[in-house]
């Protein structure tokens, strides 16, 4: 590969494309390549996964239930939202140890503007309103950073003393508040019909085969190399089993929750965003090397605010999902362990805390992960210290193995 090519390929991207003649031997001999390299992608947590439920299921035979297995999603929702937004932080090399409070901030706000009394808003504007708080937060934080010059490990560890305050603020003396809204408490609690989810998902399989086509007759038109036929095929084929087989499974219980579908929409948009646009490739270029990015003029200021507003931004949403899972909010909200499963969700999931390597996918795997030791542990009945334990060791395992792959990328000259 080109250096020029390998400049323009993401970190943490599929191998890529087969050249012109080659079939799925040499893609499946490159991808092994690329393992031994160092480049191991989500393979380490899909094995960490397909563990943690042959351990669970073989200590309770409820884990893989379809009940149990739409609990998992309504739980892990909140941590996935918010994950995707560290992501963007842990990509340039920074951290934002703010999220909690901010997703609590957003929480609170979109139930107290949802109060029945004269200054009810529509539950659209409650959710934007919760939602552009957040974005002015990580406005604010980001501002803090690039123009101040505070590092932001002090300006988001002010943000979560602070932010938790204002939640204290906002709470006063009502103790709790309980969501007044149908529609916002339907985002976690109410579900497709089965014959809706089924359609969803023959729908979005339609889509990602033609987005396939397209881009491998674009490919060809312009002269690039491309993956064989039969690779295509197994992709499309692969995601049709996965889709079909998660909603014919949640179809046995309760069926897809709405908060799914908004993970889903959530998971294409920000993975488009990361991937195909220039801002996504100035983040990634930021994360790898600031200073060289610079030079090559990316407005590496801008770069850093933008992506604390995302932060913020999908903390907020994080919390109005939370909330409405909770149906209410309390003087709590915010805190606890939110803050640190949401860090622990990226991280598991693959993002490197060093920059410039991970992608959106490593904050639904990682959530998954956490949601499913909780769960696991929550059915065998072990305790809260029980769970942190074994929920610190998968991260630190995670962040070893990270820090190994590294050393491989820099023996192979990949790093």
């Amino acid at each position: 590969m080109s250096t020029a090519a390998a400049a323009q390929t993401p970190p943490g991207s599929p191998p890529t494309a087969a050249p012109a003649g080659q079939g799925v031997g040499d893609y499946a001999r490159r991808w092994w390549s690329d393992v031994r390299a160092g480049e191991l992608g989500s393979l380490p947590i899909i094995i960490g996964l397909v563990i943690i439920a042959i351990v669970f299921q073989s200590q309770n035979d409820r884990f893989l239930t379809s009940g149990n297995f739409v609990n998992l999603i309504v739980q892990a929702a909140a941590i996935t939202t918010i994950g995707m937004g560290v992501v963007f932080v842990l990509l340039l090399g920074e951290i934002d140890l703010s999220v909690g409070y901010v997703s609590g901030v957003a929480g609170v706000l979109c139930a107290l503007l949802l109060l029945p009394d004269e200054s009810a808003l529509p539950a659209g504007f409650a959710i934007l309103a919760a939602l552009a708080a957040g974005v002015v937060i990580g406005t604010l934080h980001g501002l803090l950073i690039t123009k101040v010059g505070i590092p932001s490990f002090v300006v988001t560890l002010a943000g979560l003393l602070g932010w938790n305050g204002v939640v204290l603020l906002l709470i006063g003396q009502r103790g709790t508040v309980v969501l007044q809204d149908d529609f916002v408490i339907g985002l976690s609690n109410n579900f497709l019909t089965d014959s809706t989810a089924l359609i969803a998902a023959l729908v979005a399989v339609g889509l990602y085969a033609g987005v396939l086509l397209i881009s491998r007759r674009s490919r060809q038109a312009a002269g690039l190399p491309n993956d064989p036929p039969v690779l295509l095929a197994l992709r499309v084929a692969g995601l049709a089993v996965i889709l079909f087989g998660v909603v014919l499974f949640a179809n046995q219980d309760r069926g897809i929750p709405y908060v799914l579908v908004l993970l889903a929409v959530l998971f294409l948009f920000w993975t488009f965003v990361l991937n195909r646009t220039r801002f996504g490739r100035h983040v990634y270029a930021v994360g790898g090397n600031a200073e060289a990015a610079r030079r090559a003029g990316i407005n590496v200021d801008r770069i850093k605010i933008q992506v604390f507003a995302i932060c913020s931004l999908m903390a907020a949403l994080g919390g109005i999902i939370l909330a409405s899972r909770l149906r209410s909010v309390d003087p709590g909200a915010g805190g606890g362990q939110i803050l640190l499963y949401s860090i622990a969700a990226a991280v598991i999931g693959g993002t490197s805390l060093f920059g410039g390597r991970g992608n959106i996918k490593s904050a639904v795997l990682g959530a998954l992960v956490i949601a499913s030791i909780d769960n696991g542990l929550g059915l065998l009945g072990l305790s809260s210290g029980t769970k942190f334990v074994v929920t610190g060791l998968v991260l630190l395992a995670a962040v070893t193995v990270d820090s190994v792959s590294r050393k491989g990328r820099a023996q192979s000259g990949r790093a």
